[in-house]
């Protein structure tokens, strides 16, 4: 991981804003997971309309 994202994530853990590392990477994985989900179902919605 680049030293920037590291960097990052501990001024995160630092503000206490998580407890760790481990539990701001996994809702950074969380979030990116839902948002790039919910992007896919709304692409699959439209090429359903669109056929």
């Amino acid at each position: 991981m680049p030293e920037q994202y590291i960097s990052g994530i501990e001024e995160l853990v630092n503000k206490k804003l998580y407890p760790n590392r481990s539990e701001a990477i996994r809702v950074a994985i969380r979030d990116l997971l839902k948002a790039e989900l919910r992007s896919i179902l709304r692409s699959d919605l439209r090429s359903d309309v669109n056929d």
